[in-house]
């Protein structure tokens, strides 16, 4: 439950990342744009006319500017395009060498985010602003060098070198924009490895009980008519067990729930013996607490499947100071049983950094968790 919470708060806060990255996109763009627009104006406009014109295609190029960085530029660019297109064809049929500006700045956002033919458009595009600018020719014929580098070479070539610089940072933004989508599909494994977790924590407590009281109850109806004070005496410890697995249910739910290894192998030792397993525990070192749960866990997955599955007779339970390992001599001959909680378990053991295996062979089963040693012996 903490990690779908986290999940959760790390989904909010990817969609507040994007935000942040519009803003940031906003204010490394738009004033840029807006102060070389302003310049332009101060020192080439040289009539109202020339005014007008480059304030009607800077607007437009701040328009587009604004609508890319929040993602939502394609219902103006066409229009955008239409009006900087306006606006440049106006200013070199007026002498005006930079209206172009707008009509850059719009090409040059519109291109990179297209899906396809990029190459193509920008090829087309380029043209299309060269051949705006080329009636200046037509109308002023004094040094037709100088206008053909002014009105046709110089915006075709911004034009694409603009859109490549625009490129390059949509691929930026692109690529942060990928990253949190991977955070999100991380928020939602974790989800799903958090639900699997509590799915098989809960098939723990509520399969193992349940088994215990099935055993136990067969067991009180056999002696119901010969022993009836050890009747009452399993009647009342599968009381005891069921609320034990209530508490158990309620801390789990709260992620509370934490097994104690010793316990585990008394528990495990009490059920052999009562099921009629001579049982030997060799504890010869003892665990840190962390790897003493998750040994638990095994312990108990693995009482859980010798008294379901298998005709045992011995088990063995030996506990060292890096695993424990679990060998029973009632494994059935016609092959493994699935143990599908054991391989959950295996999965969470090399998580944390341990090792879960199982062997059959002789009609021997073998359960063996490990986790390698640290320095200083634990």
């Amino acid at each position: 439950m903490e990690v779908a919470t986290l999940a959760r708060r790390t989904l909010w806060t990817g969609g507040a990342v994007q935000e942040r990255l519009r803003r940031l996109n906003l204010i490394t763009t738009v004033p840029p744009l807006a102060v070389v627009g302003v310049l332009l104006l101060i020192f080439t406009a040289r009539t109202w006319w020339h005014v007008v014109l480059q304030v009607v295609g800077l607007a437009a190029a701040l328009v587009t500017a604004e609508r890319w960085t929040a993602g939502d530029f394609f219902r103006v660019a066409r229009p955008c395009v239409a009006i900087t297109a306006v606006v440049w064809l106006a200013g070199a049929l007026n002498d005006d060498s930079t209206s172009f500006y707008g009509l850059c700045i719009v090409v040059a956002f519109t291109i990179p985010p297209l899906p396809r033919h990029r190459l193509a458009a920008l090829l087309g595009l380029s043209v299309m602003v060269a051949a705006l600018g080329a009636p200046n020719l037509l109308v002023f014929d004094d040094n037709p060098g100088g206008r053909l580098l002014k009105f046709v070479v110089v915006p075709a070539v911004s034009v694409a070198v603009s859109t490549a610089f625009t490129f390059v940072s949509q691929r930026l933004y692109d690529l942060v924009a990928e990253l949190e989508q991977s955070r999100d599909r991380e928020a939602e494994l974790a989800v799903v490895r958090e639900r699997m977790r509590f799915a098989s924590d809960l098939h723990d407590i509520q399969g193992h009980t349940l088994h215990v009281v099935k055993l136990k109850v067969a067991l009180a109806e056999k002696l119901v008519d010969s022993d009836l004070e050890r009747v009452k005496e399993e009647l009342r410890e599968v009381h005891t067990l069921v609320g034990d697995t209530i508490v158990q249910t309620k801390e789990l739910a709260y992620a509370q729930r934490r097994l104690n290894l010793s316990a585990e192998l008394e528990n495990a030792k009490n059920l052999f013996e009562a099921a009629g397993i001579h049982v030997r525990v060799d504890r010869e070192a003892e665990v840190d607490t962390h790897a003493g749960e998750l040994l638990g866990q095994v312990l108990r997955e693995t009482t859980t499947n010798i008294l379901r599955h298998a005709q045992a007779r011995q088990v063995r339970i030996t506990l060292t100071a890096s695993g424990i390992t679990i060998v029973n001599d009632g494994a059935a001959e016609a092959g493994p049983p699935e143990l599908n909680g054991l391989l959950t378990l295996k999965q969470r053991l090399a998580d944390n950094g341990g090792e879960l295996k199982v062997e059959q062979q002789d009609g021997r089963f073998l359960t063996a968790a490990e986790f390698p040693r640290r320095e200083g012996g634990r």
